[in-house]
């Protein structure tokens, strides 16, 4: 009788063990960069505790690599009782995983999965001061985007259409919303602050994984302007859940993260998206890029610590070159302009396809990254979607840059100033390449040392090239072939390059920040307007300064204008550039009236060096 007790007993335990074993999810052997999910379902008493899963289940598991390195995932809800967990391996060989939970039957529990070799190159990050790079090897990543901000909203047929296409045209970034709004964007996404829909983002997962698949990264959009993402989450812990949501269901994928559209909209932007920032740093283990849009610029919010590069709405040559001299981040411009190929231009910055193109390369040679725009297909609320915009000129012309920079030492490119009548990114002694937007006679680049150069003009607009005979010299002095339209100057030592791809460097050259020059004796310029130390917001004030000394540096100037309020710290706003104009103040930079506004403008010089000089003004309604 007792042997039978303990057999069964023995039977028992066994049986507790195999019940146990088949609970633990698990994965196929699965390849570096590519994902799989770990599933759990809820049994009818969880389900019971936890009506709703989003809300009250807690599931993270802890990944373990063979080079110990760890990665702490959160799951997210599925609908139903569902919870899973996606999981991208970056080692290869075997891991071990740990759940932990406050669903008692699922936490504890231990696996492992294999993770296979793969061609993957990894995910992207910030490299060599303003420059992008694959997590695998030393492969450098060349940043150009396209806008479809309806991607996760319309239809199959049309979703493959605008992907296909693009990725045809050789972008390799697409910016889109992944949540709705009353009025925009069809589809409920989240019912309400605490009940996504499932169905959504299945169909959403899907999508992503095609546009990866194409090569594309979905450049993510976590919400809209006009302080959405507070009206959609107003307490902190519902916009941490939401992220916490994204982040699990996404971030195994290729992704990158705009926390919303214009930050300046929302009356308490930046402490808003330093909560989420910070958050989302901290919950992504992958460490996928992290940015917010902006009416110009979202350089303000880069003391807070959570972004790793910068994003732009704004072709204002003055901006973007001068910040590119202060910031050692990333910088991509996601709406230079948008190219209005006949679908309608319902703002300012929709133009036709030859100022986008300039726009284009401007963009590129003040050190920035570019992101394309049509207003036929970028899914705007203003204009309708129309896919005969799709194959338009400014498409091409993005392919065109693509195509010759891509084959350039990309990822050490800096502005190069040493040149007159036009604008130049160059590697020294390598590589450079010149913008002309309106040949006018000769142009001359001095190089930095005699070698022998190959030489080449492009027509930007379609990619067709005119050689010129090799030469070697300490400068090059020319005229484009025509003065008809803007070209395209590159000025190279093929050899050298070859040779410098055998012993493989990502940074052959040190990458050296600038310290901006602000004493007195040492600024060429003065302020000359405003001249009262009051301002009014009611009657924004003309601007304008003077220069103190004619020099071969002063001979071009650029200006850039801001304002900061401390007390309120929001960060400071562009007030405008150029030697004189009249200012613009934005809305929410002063929450308590009477202001006091320090105003700074920087001024750069033709040789590329900054200075700046600060005032301050007493600002009234």
């Amino acid at each position: 009788m007792q042997g039978r007790v303990i057999l069964l007993a023995a039977l028992a335990a066994l049986a507790c063990l195999t019940a146990g074993a088949q609970t633990v999810p698990a994965c196929p052997p699965t390849p570096v960069y590519s994902h799989c999910d770990l599933v759990f379902e809820l049994d009818a008493g969880e389900k019971s505790a936890h009506p709703a899963p989003y809300l009250s289940v807690n599931l993270h598991v802890e990944f373990r690599s063979p080079k110990h390195r760890t990665q702490l995932v959160p799951a997210f809800w599925n609908g139903g009782g569902q919870m899973v967990v996606r999981f991208a391996p970056i080692d290869e060989g075997e891991w071990e995983y740990r759940t932990t939970s406050n669903v008692k039957r699922l936490d504890s529990q231990q696996g492992k999965l294999t993770a296979t070799p793969s061609e993957a190159k990894g995910f992207i990050i910030p490299a060599n001061g303003h420059h992008w790079r694959y997590t695998e090897g030393q492969a450098a990543h060349l940043w150009m985007g396209d806008t479809s901000y309806g991607i996760a909203f319309m239809d199959d047929a049309m979703f493959r259409k605008v992907v296909d296409a693009r990725a045809e045209q050789k972008f390799n970034h697409l910016r889109g919303y992944a949540i709705g709004r009353d009025g925009y964007m069809s589809g409920a996404t989240f019912r309400d602050a605490d009940t996504p829909d499932a169905a959504f983002y299945k169909r959403l997962d899907e999508r992503v994984a095609y546009l990866n698949s194409k090569g594309i990264t979905f450049d993510m959009i976590l919400g809209h302007d006009e302080n959405h993402l507070a009206k959609q989450f107003p307490m902190a812990v519902q916009r941490e859940r939401y992220l916490k949501y994204m982040v699990g269901r996404y971030g195994a994928f290729n992704v990158t993260w705009q926390l919303t559209q214009e930050f300046e909209e929302y009356p308490d932007g930046r402490a808003l998206l330093k909560q989420m920032g910070t958050y989302l740093k901290g919950v992504d283990p992958w460490k996928h890029p992290r940015t917010t849009h902006t009416v110009s610029t979202s350089a303000p919010l880069v003391a807070d610590g959570w972004m790793d590069h910068l994003l732009y709405q704004s072709s204002d040559v003055a901006l973007g070159a001068i910040e590119h001299q202060l910031y050692p981040l990333p910088q991509v411009n996601a709406e230079f302009g948008y190219e209005n190929t006949g679908a309608g231009a319902a703002y300012p910055h929709h133009v036709a396809s030859d100022e986008f193109r300039k726009r284009l390369w401007n963009t590129f040679m003040n050190g920035q990254y570019p992101t394309f725009g049509n207003t036929g297909t970028y899914g705007g609320t203003r204009v309708a979607m129309d896919l005969k915009h799709l194959d338009s000129p400014g498409a091409k012309a993005m392919s065109v840059w693509y195509d010759l920079i891509s084959e350039m030492r990309h990822w050490e490119l800096e502005p190069y100033f040493d040149l007159d009548g036009g604008r130049a990114m160059a590697l020294p002694e390598v590589e450079y390449i010149v913008y002309l937007e309106k040949p006018q006679g000769p142009i001359e680049v001095r190089l930095e040392e005699k070698h022998t150069f190959d030489v080449k003009w492009i027509n930007p607009a379609t990619g067709e090239t005119v050689p010129l005979k090799p030469f070697k010299a300490d400068k090059f002095t020319g005229e484009a072939p025509s003065q008809d339209h803007d070209w395209v100057l590159h000025i190279s030592r093929e050899g050298t390059k070859t040779g410098m791809l055998k012993s493989w460097k990502f940074e052959s050259l040190p990458f050296l920040v600038q310290d901006p020059e602000s004493a007195p004796s040492k600024v060429p310029f003065e302020v000359v307007e405003p001249k009262a130390d009051e301002l009014s917001l009611a009657k924004p004030p003309a601007f304008s300064l003077k220069l103190k000394r004619d020099t071969r540096g002063t001979r071009t100037m650029l200006y850039l204008w801001t304002g900061d309020v401390p007390i309120d710290a929001q960060g400071y706003r562009v007030l405008g550039s150029g030697a004189e104009g009249k200012f613009r103040f934005t809305p929410n930079v002063f929450r308590s009236m009477p202001g006091v506004m320090n105003m700074r403008v920087y001024g750069m010089n033709a040789n590329g060096k900054v200075y700046f000089v600060d005032k301050i003004y007493r600002v009234n309604p």
